[in-house]
């Protein structure tokens, strides 16, 4: 049986994980968007208004009780297939201690819950 299409080995598992973030941009442009995935180096954001890959802007995850802030970088992005809505993946920047901490609590709870996204370094499926 061949492999899916977009099958990848990745270095860092990555989970789904829903929270709200605010992008903002250089210019002080403020983006609303939804973090759908999270790993220990980036993540991956829906948003109603494209960001152009290599986009550098500072990055404000929260999920209700803990708020994240650090700078991060737009890698590649999905158009909505016509619903308007744009997927980016980003890779965080340079983190402190502070950002490090909570990334990795997140990712904690994440790993312990049930039905966990396969998160292993196992063949998992891009967005597309």
């Amino acid at each position: 049986m061949a492999d899916a299409p977009y099958a990848v080995k990745r270095t860092n598992p990555r989970f789904s994980f829903f929270a709200d973030a605010e992008v903002t941009l250089r210019d002080g442009t403020g983006v609303h968007a939804q973090v759908a995935e999270l790993s220990s180096r980036g993540c991956y954001i829906d948003t109603l208004e494209p960001i152009p890959s290599h986009t550098k802007f500072h990055l404000r995850i929260s999920d209700g009780i803990s708020t994240c802030e650090l700078g991060g970088k737009v890698i590649y992005l999905h158009s909505g297939g016509g619903f308007g809505i744009f997927g980016m993946g980003v890779v965080f920047e340079e983190m402190g201690a502070e950002q490090q901490a909570a990334i990795e609590a997140w990712l904690r709870g994440l790993a312990g819950r049930p039905g966990k996204d396969s998160a292993t370094n196992s063949s998992s499926q891009v967005r597309g």
